[in-house]
């Protein structure tokens, strides 16, 4: 069977939603959080929604893997040099593992701060005064870091296509016409 110009639309969809998200709670996480006192009412608010917003992704990426896996997909492109092949391959496929470390060391970090309990209401203990005394939370944010330079080399490869060789390959990854 010949293989497709473009991917399954649902691995389309997922690719983008997931993105969003990760784009989303890297900001959230970096930006909001990583800024806050623990003495900010608000940021109960927003670890609330940082944690809600990972068990998402998560669960996206789980369905993402399994139309992956029982999907046809384009062939691998090349760019004609074995080193910027190789950073590609390594860059698409590294994306399952880091977010899974990713989500699992937040929840992780989650469980040892005792946010569920916090969260929930089930406990009218306060926030940690420093996350960083927890080694999941270090974890978290290292994984959270080299996903986001993860990113910014998948999108310094995307601009490469785009820009120098012009090669369309962004269109296997948008809404149009499957052949």
């Amino acid at each position: 069977m010949d293989r497709p110009a473009r991917y399954h639309p649902w691995l389309i969809a997922l690719h983008w939603l997931v993105a969003i998200l990760i784009a989303a709670m890297l900001g959230v996480g970096f930006v909001w959080i990583g800024q806050m006192p623990a003495t900010d009412p608000r940021l109960l608010d927003i670890l609330k929604w940082h944690m809600a917003g990972g068990i998402v992704i998560l669960a996206l990426m789980a369905v993402r893997w399994a139309v992956r896996i029982r999907t046809f997909r384009p062939a691998r492109a090349s760019t004609g040099n074995r080193l910027l092949d190789g950073v590609a391959l390594v860059s698409c496929v590294g994306f399952y593992p880091i977010v899974l470390s990713t989500t699992g060391t937040g929840l992780a970090a989650a469980i040892t701060a005792g946010l569920p309990a916090i969260i929930l209401g089930y406990s009218d203990a306060s926030l940690p005064a420093d996350f960083t005394v927890y080694a999941s939370f270090v974890a978290h944010a290292l994984l959270a870091t080299l996903l986001a330079s993860l990113i910014l080399l998948h999108l310094l490869g995307v601009t490469y296509h785009l820009v120098v060789r012009r090669d369309r390959l962004l269109s296997r990854m948008l809404f149009t016409r499957r052949s």
